[in-house]
């Protein structure tokens, strides 16, 4: 047997051939992937935002252990700019008198930021929670009364493992307790505003905070606390409700209609209307009370069972006698009514007051004259604090209607046949500065207090008017002036802080 020596030399060459295949195989990828780096790097700096549109909004998360430093997370709301005022508005600067006018404007301006601080606290204050927070708390809802410990709810911390934790929590307007920890833990500042909690078990620090509380150092009836809470580089800012709690102030609503609602009414020198009002009412309730406020010149005396008749000084206006008679009624409703309207077979109080006790959020809700539903809404706009909001009555506006009530619908404001919740529009009022000039504006004045609604299904007559009853001294009184419209536009400027109104 002849035994043949593999040729080395050979083996070499095939070797170092492969070895350069695959050198240079090795390059190419290196060249590759270089290329493909420089392209996702031109990716990530180059903004292609101006080729591509608007770039989605996306805020980045933050890792929990990383230090990144973050936006503040508490805001105030941006202040309003200049509202623009609706085509055909009156510009109420223009009628002040001007030689009062610059004074008038400083004093709107001293008096609105009074207004302002009685009606805002650091609750108005905008608030944003930052992403994967491992702090837990109260967003909504925790409310304590004035100068009373009471625990704040749902503290907690939900952090990953570490050898301590310390977490800070601190308020501006009360102090903040919790327990006093065994060695494991540490806490300063109990009872004063800022509480710092130490502890290298993490059940132990959220039993401690589980039994902080929160007490108020300066009593105040309707105001508010923000709370700040800490752990490494995370913050969250969650608000504190001090309230007095209110004493219900409830009606004994009785069996019957005339326990449920007093209709009260106005009247100057129309006694042959008011008769014929009060015959209609007697027709359909014959027990009701009915309260008149009464402002005529030479009053005459009216001699009726269960009828209130409230004597004025004379002339008082429009405003003044709702004022007087709302303020002497003790139902829960009253039910507003001109002296010169009549009852007819479709002015149902009762149905008024079912749609009331359907919707107990409700405070007015209003009928129709004669088949004429007359209702608006008001759109105002705050505008700048100096130059004041645009308000804009618009006549037959109307929002959505009431659930289980279609033939009813919200409004700003109605007719002057209305029932209304007693309490609550006493606490609007009537201006009794607007003598002759004056409905909506009680409307205005309620805008935000008052819910509103209109329904189409009770109505009330109307009284023709005699041939005979033209009265140049009820004329006199009744009939607005160029004075009474010029005051009420310079009532509006000041009081309500307008820069322009338009009745549409």
């Amino acid at each position: 047997m002849t035994y043949t020596a593999p040729n080395h030399n050979n083996s070499h060459l095939k070797c170092n051939k492969g070895k350069s295949v695959v050198r240079m195989f090795f390059n190419r990828f290196q060249l590759l992937s270089a290329v493909c780096l420089m392209i996702l790097m031109a990716f990530y700096f180059i903004d292609f935002s101006k080729y591509l549109g608007e770039p989605p909004n996306i805020t980045p998360t933050t890792p929990e252990r990383s230090h990144v430093s973050r936006s503040p997370v508490t805001r105030h709301l941006p202040l309003p700019g200049p509202c623009t005022c609706h085509q055909g508005s009156t510009i109420l600067k223009d009628h002040l008198p001007k030689e009062q006018s610059e004074e008038l404007k400083q004093r709107r301006a001293r008096e609105f930021q009074q207004n302002k601080n009685r009606t805002t606290s650091v609750l108005s204050r905008l608030l944003f929670a930052l992403p994967n927070s491992p702090l837990q708390y109260p967003i909504q809802g925790y409310t304590v009364q004035p100068l009373t410990s009471t625990v704040i709810p749902a503290l907690g911390l939900h952090a990953e493992k570490r050898n301590s934790y310390k977490v800070v929590l601190s308020v501006s307007k009360g102090i903040l307790a919790t327990d006093i920890p065994h060695q494991d833990a540490t806490v300063k500042g109990s009872g004063e505003n800022k509480l710092i909690i130490e502890s290298s078990n993490l059940v132990l620090l959220n039993n401690l905070l589980a039994k902080v509380s929160y007490t108020s150092t300066v009593y105040h009836i309707n105001t508010g606390d923000l709370a700040t809470l800490q752990f490494e580089n995370h913050e969250a800012v969650f608000p504190i409700a001090i309230k007095q709690p209110q004493i219900p102030v409830l009606y004994d609503i009785g069996t019957d209609i005339s326990s449920h609602v007093t209709i009260t009414t106005k009247t100057f020198l129309r006694y042959r209307e008011l008769k014929v009002l009060l015959d209609s009412i007697r027709k359909f309730y014959n027990n009701i009370k009915v309260i008149i406020a009464d402002d005529s010149l030479e009053p005459e005396p009216i001699h009726r069972e269960n009828i209130l008749h409230y004597l004025m000084p004379p002339a008082q206006g429009w405003f003044a006698g709702r004022n007087l008679a709302v303020s002497q009624v003790t139902t829960k409703y009253f039910l507003w009514v001109d002296d010169d309207f009549v009852f007819t077979e479709k002015t149902k109080i009762e149905k008024l007051v079912e749609v009331m006790e359907a919707n107990p959020e409700l405070d007015v809700v209003g009928g129709a004259v004669e088949e004429n539903q007359f209702y608006f809404t008001l759109i105002y706009e705050e505008g700048e604090e100096n130059e004041g909001g645009c308000l804009y009555r618009m006549s037959q506006g109307k929002f959505h209607s009431l659930p289980g009530y279609p033939q009813c619908f919200l409004a700003n404001g109605v007719v002057n046949f209305f029932l209304a919740r007693t309490d609550a529009v006493q606490k609007v009022g009537f201006d009794p500065k607007l003598q002759r000039v004056a409905h909506s504006e009680f409307f205005m004045d309620g805008l935000g207090s008052l819910l509103v609604a209109s329904c189409s299904h009770v109505s009330i007559g109307h009284q023709p008017k005699p041939a005979d009853s033209q009265s140049s001294t009820y004329d006199k009184y009744r009939i607005p002036g160029e004075n009474d419209e010029e005051f009420k536009l310079q009532l509006h400027f000041y009081k309500n802080n307008l820069k322009c109104i338009k009745y549409g």
